[in-house]
C-alpha cells in the first residue's frame, strides 16, 4: 500500500506544535511496517494519483486546508473543532465563514477521519456533519525521549539554563482560551508556588493585540508580565523539555477543552506528577492516574497543588499510576491502528 503523508505541518508554524509532533511521529512509525511504502511530501504540489491512500495530518475549518478534488482515497486527521466550539473566542468573519462551509463540504467527501478521543469525535459528528462510522478514534502517544532522567548533571544544567525554580508548576503549551493559562496563574498565585509556562506564543512580542485570540495572552501579560512567579520560558527544544518535566515539582493541564492533551501523557512518562481539569477528554485519557481540578475554580486548581506539593504518598501514587497509564498509549499502536484505518478505506467499508 502506497501511502502519502502531509508535509505541510512538518514546515509550518506548527511545527513546533502538537500537530507537526503527530505527524513526525506518526510517519516515522509507519515507515516501520513492511507492508507500506511511505512518503512524506508536499501535498499540493505532488503528483497524487500513484498513490493509494493520501493522508491529510491537519485541519483548520475556516481555512481550505482538504483539496477541492480528490486524487485518491483520502484520510484527514482532525485533532479537535476548539474554534467551532467557543465560536465568540475563535471569530471566523466573513471568510472564514465562506471557508468553513467549503471545509464542510469537503471533509464530507474524504473516506475516513481519525480524530485522537472519543470526546473529539462526539463534537466532529455535532458540528461538521460527518457520519459517526467514518470517524476513528486513534490515540496518540509521547515521543520515545520522554522518560526519567536520573543524571543530577543534566538535570542541574537545564535549571540553570532556564533559571528555573527549586518548586514550580509546569504547563506546555499555547495561551489560548481553552488553555485556562490565565486560570492556572491565578491558582499558582493562591497556592504561593511559582508556575513555568513553556511554548512559543507566550513569550511573543510580535502578535497583533487587538485580536479576539490574542484576548488571554494579553490578560497574562496584563495580570502576571512582570510576577517573578510567572516565568514565561517560551519555545525549548525537546530534550530541553525532557530535562523541564523530569524537574517540575508537579506537571498542570487547566484547560476548558482538550482533543487529547500530549503534554498530559509526556509529563507522565517522565514520571511527573499531573493535575487536570475535569473536562471530557483529559478524563477519557488520564483517569485514574491524575488529580482532577475544577477548571473554572483557581480555588480548586490551588488546593490541588498544594496536597501534591505537601503529601509525599499521593505524589509517588500518581507518579506510579501516571507511568503505569502511559505504557498503554504507544506509537506503534497508533500507527497499527492507522493502518487499520487505511486498510478499511481501500477495503471500500
Amino acid at each position: 500500500m502506497k501511502v502519502a503523508i502531509d508535509s505541510g505541518p512538518l514546515t509550518s508554524g506548527d511545527s513546533i506544535r502538537g500537530v507537526g509532533f503527530y505527524t513526525r511521529q506518526l510517519a516515522d512509525a509507519l515507515k516501520k511496517d513492511s507492508s507500506l511504502e511511505v512518503e512524506v511530501l508536499d501535498l499540493a504540489k505532488a503528483g497524487l494519483s500513484r498513490f493509494d491512500i493520501v493522508h491529510y495530518t491537519s485541519f483548520n475549518p475556516y481555512f481550505l486546508t482538504l483539496p477541492l478534488r480528490k486524487a485518491a482515497k483520502t484520510v484527514v486527521t482532525i485533532h479537535d473543532v476548539i474554534p467551532l466550539i467557543y465560536p465568540k473566542h475563535y471569530p471566523a468573519g466573513l471568510r472564514g465563514t465562506i471557508k468553513l462551509f467549503i471545509q464542510k463540504f469537503l471533509v464530507s467527501r474524504v473516506n475516513a477521519v481519525i480524530t485522537p478521543s472519543e470526546t473529539s469525535k462526539k463534537d466532529i459528528v455535532r458540528l461538521l456533519g460527518i457520519q459517526s462510522n467514518k470517524v476513528d478514534v486513534v490515540y496518540e502517544a509521547p515521543g520515545d525521549i520522554y522518560q526519567p532522567i536520573k543524571d543530577r548533571n543534566i538535570l542541574g544544567k537545564i535549571s540553570k539554563k532556564y533559571n528555573l525554580p527549586s518548586k514550580f508548576v509546569l504547563y506546555v503549551g499555547d495561551v489560548n482560551y481553552n488553555k485556562n493559562v490565565v486560570g492556572l496563574a491565578d491558582a499558582c498565585k493562591l497556592a504561593r508556588t511559582p508556575l513555568v509556562i513553556v511554548g512559543k506564543q507566550a513569550r511573543a512580542e510580535d502578535f497583533d493585540p487587538s485580536h479576539p485570540e490574542n484576548k488571554p495572552l494579553n490578560m497574562l501579560l496584563e495580570k502576571y508580565g512582570n510576577s517573578p512567579q510567572i516565568l514565561r520560558v517560551g519555545f525549548v527544544p525537546d530534550e530541553d523539555l525532557v530535562a523541564i518535566y523530569n524537574l517540575a515539582s508537579v506537571y498542570c493541564q487547566p484547560s476548558f477543552y482538550e482533543g487529547f492533551g500530549l503534554p498530559v501523557v509526556e509529563a507522565m512518562a517522565c514520571g511527573t506528577p499531573v493535575i487536570c481539569a475535569k473536562t471530557q477528554a483529559l478524563v477519557e485519557i488520564a483517569k485514574g492516574a491524575c488529580l482532577f481540578a475544577d477548571p473554572k475554580d483557581p480555588k480548586d486548581i490551588s488546593e490541588k497543588i498544594q496536597k501534591v506539593l505537601t503529601d509525599n504518598e499521593l505524589k509517588s501514587q500518581l507518579v506510579e499510576t501516571g507511568t503505569a497509564l502511559v505504557k498503554n498509549y504507544s506509537w506503534e499502536k497508533t500507527a497499527k491502528a492507522t493502518i487499520d484505518v487505511y486498510r478499511k478505506v481501500m477495503a471500500g467499508e
